[in-house]
């Protein structure tokens, strides 16, 4: 939980920081050496620890949950998920002046992948409806369809540890609509600001999910999708995962995929219309948010983000 000590902190994190947590919480682990990963997220600083481990430090209090979220569910969600995910090793406490728990996790092996590689490839968008059909078809005991804790052995153990439904709840795409509406003034002439509008209107505007609430990951874009040899390996970060409404899982169709390819993601995945609007909704919404944060500082985000947005607003 976020106090309002370490509300709005983001403390300094280097190798030093890193390497003392490391060595006195998990002293099997102190001959290892630390590398680091760049570019990584904007949640989390990450080292890589020896050949097998990785390290991940968040940066700010919004993802100061991630670890004991990822911890809990992660082992039980793989067996049932058709590509490779993270396998959490361990949890570290706060200290050094450090002020939150930290993560290790194994190391995944693979490249980022990249629009230039499966962008157009039909067969890769298939696999990634695959990936999200698995995802959003477990239903663990403890929670059970209506994503509500207890009434299961484990489920108040979950609520207890702060990882019970409360927890797992999305946040509402029309959180987003004042700073939404915002970046698109700022950067009306950059892109079109009628037609953002319009997308934006429209996904406000449709049908609510008025089905079972469904695991989604959260933060479904390309570079939380690693490949080996050219083919999708891995699926990371699982910071946003939770229950409810799916459609922020189609981000990925506007990050990674061209219309092709999304033609046969929309079709092997099943999406009706007012799931699709919402999508292209949280599309543009986090495609406008990250260009107008980072664009500025980093050429790279600048280019993603123009291109999620630019095809969000193709659809």
């Amino acid at each position: 939980m976020t106090t309002r000590r370490t509300a709005g902190l983001r403390p300094a994190i280097d190798a030093t920081l890193a390497r003392r947590l490391v060595d006195t919480q998990f002293p099997q682990w102190s001959a290892l050496p630390l590398e680091l990963l760049e570019p990584a997220g904007s949640d989390h600083v990450i080292y890589r620890l020896g050949d097998d481990l990785a390290v991940r430090l968040p940066r700010h209090d919004g993802a100061i949950g991630q670890a004991a979220k990822e911890s809990a569910w992660l082992p039980r969600l793989a067996p049932h998920l058709p590509l490779a995910i993270p396998v959490p090793v361990a949890v570290g406490e706060p200290d050094f002046g450090y002020p939150w728990p930290w993560a290790v996790s194994r190391w995944l092996d693979g490249e980022v992948a990249t629009t230039e590689s499966l962008g157009d490839s039909p067969g890769t968008a298939v696999q990634l409806a695959q990936f999200l059909t698995a995802l959003q078809a477990f239903v663990p005991e403890d929670l059970g369809h209506a994503g509500l804790v207890g009434g299961e052995p484990g489920g108040r153990d979950l609520a207890d540890r702060g990882l019970g439904a409360e927890h797992l709840a999305g946040e509402p795409l029309a959180e987003r609509d004042r700073a939404t509406r915002a970046a698109i003034a700022e950067l009306d002439g950059v892109f079109d600001a009628a037609a953002m509008t319009e997308l934006w209107d429209a996904a406000l505007d449709a049908p609510a999910w008025g089905r079972p609430p469904v695991w989604f990951h959260g933060d479904f874009h390309t570079g939380n999708l690693l490949t080996v040899d050219g083919r999708l390996s891995a699926v990371i970060d699982f910071g946003g995962l939770g229950i409810g409404d799916p459609a922020c899982d189609l981000t990925i169709a506007y990050t990674l995929m061209s219309a092709r390819s999304r033609a046969a993601f929309r079709t092997a995945l099943g999406v009706d219309d007012a799931t699709w609007a919402r999508g292209r909704g949280w599309a543009l919404a986090t495609g406008l948010n990250a260009y107008t944060t980072y664009a500025a500082v980093s050429p790279r985000v600048a280019a993603q983000t123009y291109r999620q947005i630019t095809e969000a607003l193709i659809g």
